[in-house]
């Protein structure tokens, strides 16, 4: 069998002009191994100084708070891809224009986007946190109140990052489908998951309080390891929430619009 490495050649050629083309593919190159090592570098920076761990029972502390840190982090993922995954579905069906054509106005379909995200958490994540307490003695739920502060702050985030998703999807077609996976994790080194606030960079720490899932991830290290509920941090994280949410909302609406006009919705290729 002989090689023409003049084919070979032309068939790099081919990938290079694709991803010459598509800026999103070269950033998705970029994106991830700098979230890798943002978030391992900055907890490793945390273990370094000692952290929860310098403590009396601080091994246990910080084992109890990394496990509550995965499965709070699990449900805001999910929730934003659980939202995400039934709009892009629609477009991989083709039946987006079909949905949009319909009577069906664009706040009962934001409702039931809102709904089947719900529903597809409770599937995903719900036998792991049963699985958390035989496997590691830890019971997420006996956070009681504090859990269900916890829950509506990330979710309402989740939803925010996925109408905002679903926004750039409807003007810009499948060519912004990995939005879908990976813009939530450019919040997990900066939204204080696995390690405090005060972990980053000064000047990065204005950033991290500006984001949701930084109250509910402070909050939970509060509860776990001070034994204090911070409502303080919850109802900050909730006014930002609030404001997030609705300048998602605008932000789809203006896309959707946008869309109509520039007759992209019966091109949702790439």
């Amino acid at each position: 069998m002989s090689l023409s490495f003049k084919r070979v050649g032309a068939m790099m050629l081919r990938y290079s002009y694709l991803l010459r083309a598509s800026r999103t593919r070269i950033l998705d190159m970029i994106y991830w191994p700098t979230v890798q090592l943002l978030t391992w570098g900055f907890l490793q920076t945390y273990l370094v100084r000692g952290g929860a761990l310098a403590e009396p029972g601080g091994a246990t502390q910080a084992a109890g708070t990394l496990i509550g840190a995965i499965l709070l982090w699990d449900i805001l993922l999910r929730g934003q891809q659980g939202f995400c995954f039934s709009f892009i579905e629609e477009m991989w069906s083709r039946n987006l224009p079909n949905i949009l054509m319909s009577p069906l106005r664009p706040v009962e379909f934001v409702a039931s986007l809102v709904a089947m995200s719900l529903i597809r958490l409770a599937v995903g994540v719900l036998p792991v946190t049963i699985m958390a307490i035989f496997f590691f003695g830890f019971n997420l739920w006996a956070l009681g109140v504090a859990f269900a502060a916890f829950f509506v702050v990330l979710m309402f985030f989740a939803w925010s990052v996925g109408l905002l998703v679903s926004g750039i999807l409807l003007r810009y077609g499948l060519g912004a489908e990995n939005l879908v996976w990976s813009l939530m994790f450019c919040v997990q080194p900066l939204g204080a998951v696995y390690y405090p606030v005060t972990t980053l960079p000064t000047w990065l720490q204005p950033i991290s309080w500006s984001l949701p899932p930084t109250y509910v991830f402070e909050g939970l290290r509060g509860v776990l390891i001070d034994h204090v509920v911070r409502w303080d941090l919850l109802a900050q994280g909730l006014a930002i929430d609030v404001f997030l949410f609705a300048a998602a909302s605008a932000a789809f609406g203006l896309f959707l619009q946008s869309a109509r006009r520039a007759g992209t919705l019966l091109q949702t290729g790439e």
